[in-house]
């Protein structure tokens, strides 16, 4: 069965079927690509053969009329869809922007060269209906086209009807192409494109990127023993393959040719290879980059003609650049102090170090890290790897000893603590110290407190040592204030200690009722001067207060004093109250007003009433010492300057 006898069969298949049929085996490169150029706006004319349409040099053009354009923005009140592309979103490309004609008719023609005779095509462009689906209120008139491939002298090859084409509520991109074989000895044909619908509200569209290739078997290359048609190595690394491409059936006696491109390059063949397999070598010094092999098929005769060829998809290997570690090493350190540790260079990390240690991520903190050597293997997204390493150090810290770790004193005094074993230190707090940056210091603390001697290395390491002072308190005596009696009565001193104590005693004992109470009864024959010294708990020592304790035998009122500033009988004063502590004093002019009162406390009278001087005269006074009848004393004074 011959290859005209199949191109014929698959013909008839595509007749039958009425709808676009793209090649399913393996295409060549584009021998024609009608892509409309790029720049700025408005895009050229077409060359006056091309179409019988109107050209516009702006957006929106109008029914019969067409414009080559990167964009169209708000045509018709927006009832078209706004484009800020071509087909393969470059915003730079131009694409052909028609409005039909009122009358069916052929708004594009193109004569296509160089194909070959005796072979499969495939044909294709994209196509987009610009219209939207709510203009022309929802019934708009939707493009329907025939491309039509004929030879030069009108017969035509085949045609094709891509039907009615829907609009979309977005802008939407459609491809519609066929295959057709050529006659032998024919290479030039006529592409002509025609718009079967009436004129109207729509039949608007856009047309992009029409090409032609050649269309042959299906040509599958893999790389023996792998199943992806991609590899990834690293550099430096050595490798062989090969690579092998199996050919559907479609060519009568096909020929084979190896093509390689390196980053993208164009592709270059490989000479002296024209079988299926093709070895491949990666070597360690081999560049970075991506290495493309790809397998080239056409009939015996046409393997150099790239109008008739086809070709694989190609099979790639690439050669990635290994990461470049770098690492930063925060240390040295103190021992026992954490270490931060640090790598760049891709996007993983695994750390390794003594004793066992693991670790993943960029940067890492070791709590309590070994001395010694700690490795990062660092590795790309390509999986590629590359190690570096670094020395932790870890600096000598002091020990710090003190001579005591716990002292008791009592309050204010003070006590000299000592350490050893620094270059220099630092005390905390620093409250009740003499000094806080020596080694011993003299600590006179208010009350307990534990101490925090910091000691440093020349390094700069430290240690700390914790000292404590207990601070105990003082027993303080207070004997109370002093007391007043009369011949024959009795009062009670008041004592009190504040503070800890172990004992307390009164001295002297003679009239007192217990030396070893707080408040003992009195019983005076004369004046006395007692103390009460209280003993401290603790050793810390005994403290005394003196209580004086005032006879009277009787109570003297005077009856005349002379408040004349000289210094001699300036007041009237009762000494001898202070024995009767409910007592009350009242006196009064010769009108009954009172002038002066005291209670409780007798305060010498001066002669003012209110900061003001009295007159001359005489003045009577009343003096309740108790509630008892008995105790009133009644009597004048007078008083003279």
């Amino acid at each position: 069965m011959g290859l005209r006898f199949i191109l014929c069969v698959l013909y008839s298949i595509l007749c039958l079927l009425g709808k676009a049929q793209l090649c399913n085996g393996s295409l060549g490169d584009p021998i024609i690509n009608i892509n409309f150029g790029s720049g700025s706006n408005p895009g050229p004319a077409l060359a006056a053969a091309a179409t019988g349409y109107q050209y516009l040099a702006a957006d929106c053009p109008n029914d019969g009329y067409y414009t080559v354009t990167t964009n169209t923005n708000n045509c018709f009140g927006s009832s078209w869809h706004s484009l800020n592309s071509d087909h393969t979103q470059n915003g730079n490309g131009y694409f052909m922007l028609v409005n039909a004609s009122l009358q069916p008719s052929a708004f594009y023609a193109d004569t296509v060269r160089g194909l070959c005779g005796n072979s499969l095509y495939e044909f294709a462009a994209w196509v987009m209906n610009v219209l939207t689906p709510n203009a022309c209120s929802g019934a708009g008139i939707q493009p329907n086209l025939t491309f039509t491939i004929e030879q030069l002298n009108g017969t035509i090859l085949h045609s094709y009807s891509s039907g009615n084409i829907p609009a979309t509520n977005s802008p939407e991109w459609k491809q519609f192409g066929f295959f057709f074989s050529t006659p032998a000895g024919v290479n030039d044909y006529v592409l002509r494109i025609v718009n079967n619908a009436p004129g109207g509200c729509g039949n608007d569209l856009a047309l992009d990127d029409i090409t032609f290739r050649s269309c042959g078997p299906k040509l599958t290359p893999t790389i023996i023993g792998y199943t992806k048609d991609s590899i990834d190595l690293c550099q430096g690394d050595t490798e062989n393959f090969i690579i092998d491409c199996t050919v559907s059936a479609g060519f009568n006696m096909p020929e084979f040719k190896w093509q390689e491109s390196y980053n993208q390059q164009p592709w270059q063949d490989v000479p002296g290879n024209n079988t299926l397999q093709m070895p491949v070598q990666i070597f360690a010094n081999s560049p970075i980059g991506s290495y493309r092999y790809r397998l080239i098929a056409a009939e015996a005769g046409n393997i150099d003609a790239a109008s008739c060829r086809i070709y694989s998809t190609p099979i790639e290997i690439i050669v990635h650049a290994n990461p470049i570690a770098l690492i930063h090493n925060y240390g040295p350190v103190c021992k026992g102090t954490p270490v931060s540790l640090s790598a760049s260079g891709g996007t993983s990390y695994e750390w390794t170090g003594p004793n066992g240690f693991t670790a993943q991520g960029d940067t890492i903190v070791i709590p309590a890290p070994m001395p010694g050597n700690y490795m990062v293997t660092v590795s790309n997204d390509a999986g590629c790897h590359a190690s570096t390493n670094t020395n932790v150090i870890l600096l000598p810290t002091p020990n710090i000893k003190s001579a005591n770790n716990a002292y008791s004193i009592c309050e204010m005094d003070s006590v000299q603590l000592l350490v050893n074993g620094g270059y220099r230190y630092k005390w905390i707090p620093a409250s009740g110290l003499s000094n806080d940056s020596i080694a011993s210091p003299f600590a006179s603390p208010l009350q307990t407190i534990i101490y925090s001697a910091i000691g440093y290395n020349f390094q700069g390491c430290s240690d700390t040592v914790r000292i404590s002072v207990t601070v105990f308190t003082k027993a303080i005596a207070h004997a109370g204030p002093d007391k007043a009696v009369m011949k024959g009565a009795t009062i009670n001193l008041e004592g009190s200690i504040q503070g800890d104590y172990d004992s307390f005693y009164w001295t002297p004992s003679t009239g007192l009722s217990n030396i070893h109470s707080l408040t003992p009864t009195v019983l005076a024959f004369n004046d006395m001067m007692y103390q009460l010294i209280a003993v401290s708990k603790n050793n810390c020592g005994n403290s005394l207060d003196a209580v004086a304790v005032k006879l009277y035998n009787d109570i003297y009122i005077p009856n005349i004093f002379t408040p004349d500033n000289n210094g001699i009988n300036d007041t009237w004063n009762i000494p001898a109250l202070q024995a009767f502590p409910q007592f009350e004093l009242y006196v009064y002019d010769r009108y009954g007003k009172i002038v002066y009162t005291a209670h409780k406390q007798f305060i010498p009278w001066d002669g003012t009433y209110k900061n003001t001087a009295l007159p001359v005269g005489a003045y009577t006074y009343l003096i309740r010492l108790n509630n008892q009848a008995k105790d009133i004393f009644k009597g004048s004074i007078l008083l003279m300057r």
